[in-house]
């Protein structure tokens, strides 16, 4: 049997849990807002504010995966954040582009 060390799997959990909140904020992202089944209504804000706190979390998850994979020197899972940052950071200038 495998047996991880803790931080190995922090490191998985974190990713894990941040790839369920990228997905989760493009795909609600792109239902209500790029390719809704009803016509343009007023800003919903309840998921305004889903967004925002999905945001939120995924700031603190990247941030803390990052600083721990810098920590002990792990080269995939640094990568790995990386790239996340990259495409969080690029859907949030992507929503401020298009809805001012």
């Amino acid at each position: 049997m495998l047996i991880r060390n803790g931080k190995i799997q922090f490191l998985f959990w974190t990713a894990f849990f941040s790839v369920i909140f990228l997905l989760w904020l493009l795909v609600t992202g792109y239902v209500v807002f790029v390719y809704p089944e009803h016509p343009p209504v007023p800003m919903p804000q309840h998921i305004v504010k889903l967004m925002f706190v999905l945001y939120g979390l995924l700031a603190v998850l990247l941030w803390s995966g990052t600083m721990t994979a810098i920590m002990i020197d792990n080269k995939f899972y640094r990568k790995l954040f990386g790239t996340l940052v990259l495409i969080a950071f690029g859907s949030i200038m992507v929503a401020k582009s298009l809805f001012g």
